[in-house]
């Protein structure tokens, strides 16, 4: 593949992952601020956004083999398909048992898209980092959107309305998928097992991802309606869509932060300010501690590969960044599951002051050598 060819495919496999994203990242705003019109508790709700990692996590090694038999169309185009039913089904099907399937398959065409993104991006080493870059911002461009019209239209025609809407937009991510290269891709190396016993950095980022990625996601949309009922779903969008915002605007300097400081000394940084991003919500200040959090999440994407490729010998360190990736997930789908049945039970200055807590212990562990 050239230069010109691995950017071409580079791209369109971003833009069929931004035109479908928002399917999952508007769930995550307006499930928790609308359970009772999706059919759900808001325990039900937590399980339905837990799901969609769950099942990446069991199903990734049977997706990426799919991937390496079928190729990038192939794979992207039944990407697209499955993604637009289950956004559509967001919008039709009634309860916690209807809607499970439609998270579970949305989970695995995630996954497929998500392989062709980082594949493709890397097909060809010259330009891999810059190509990588432009494929964050392109895909983190989808959801800022859909979070933000998500959340107007919400207000207007209610949150049935806007996954109908999500579910057509899916379906242009095929005119990209389209023009993906075909045939058999190259073979995929999970690099050792993803399911190992964790290490420190292991627990950090089962922290991470269930107090950042789980709890603070759903917890917003739950708290925005406590505080402010009338425009919960403006502001909750609002602030999660500056989390893509910051991704894009914030992950560049993150990485040159980290080149002239060191990875895991700033990544430790950042995680004790989100730390205290998350007491600051515990406390009562919700917009001042979101700002934080989604800020700094925006320093912190960029910062846990190069800290555990250093730490791994050269023969495991992608099975050290697969693990770590593992646990992380593993902590965001838990995150949301846990939340949904602890925030209506326990006040939330115990939940928050007790997730920044452990968060801050882990990263202390994990991160001051």
């Amino acid at each position: 593949m050239t230069r010109a060819e691995a950017d071409r495919a580079s791209r369109d496999a971003s833009l069929v992952l931004a035109m479908t994203l928002p399917g999952d990242t508007v769930l995550y705003l307006l499930l928790p601020l609308h359970a009772a019109v999706f059919g759900v508790s808001l325990a039900e709700a937590g399980l339905l956004l837990a799901a969609n990692r769950l099942v990446r996590i069991l199903g990734y090694g049977w997706v990426a083999r799919g991937y390496e038999v079928f190729g990038p169309r192939r794979a992207c185009v039944v990407a697209v398909l499955a993604a637009a039913c289950a956004t559509t089904g967001y919008a039709v099907l009634p309860g916690v048992w209807w809607l499970l399937p439609a998270r579970l398959l949305w989970g695995l065409a995630f996954a497929a898209m998500n392989i062709a993104t980082q594949a493709l991006a890397t097909a060809e080493p010259t330009g891999a980092s810059r190509r990588s870059g432009a494929s964050r911002g392109i895909i983190a461009a989808g959801p800022m959107i859909g979070l933000l019209a998500g959340a107007v239209l919400a207000e207007v025609a209610g949150p049935r309305v806007v996954f109908l809407c999500l579910g057509a937009v899916s379906l242009v991510g095929l005119v990209f998928a389209w023009r993906l290269p075909e045939g058999e891709a190259v073979r995929l190396s999970a690099g050792g097992p993803r399911f190992a016993l964790p290490r420190s950095l292991d627990v950090w980022s089962f922290v991470q991802g269930f107090a950042l990625d789980g709890l603070f996601v759903l917890g917003l949309a739950f708290l925005a309606a406590q505080a402010m009922p009338e425009g919960a779903a403006l502001a909750a969008g609002g602030a999660l869509a500056a989390r893509y915002l910051a991704e894009v605007l914030l992950g560049p300097p993150a990485g040159r932060l980290a080149e002239r400081f060191g990875a895991a000394r700033v990544l430790l940084v950042v995680t004790l300010a989100s730390a205290a991003g998350l007491a600051v919500i515990g406390v009562g200040w919700l917009w001042v501690g979101s700002l934080m959090v989604v800020g700094l999440r925006g320093l912190l994407q960029p910062l846990p590969a190069p800290v555990a490729a250093s730490r791994a010998p050269p023969e495991e360190r992608v099975a050290a960044l697969a693990r770590m990736a593992t646990w992380r997930d593993i902590g965001a789908g838990l995150g949301p599951l846990a939340a949904g049945i602890l925030l209506p039970l326990v006040p939330a200055v115990f939940l928050y002051l007790g997730a920044a807590a452990v968060l801050l212990v882990s990263s202390v562990h994990a991160l001051r050598k």
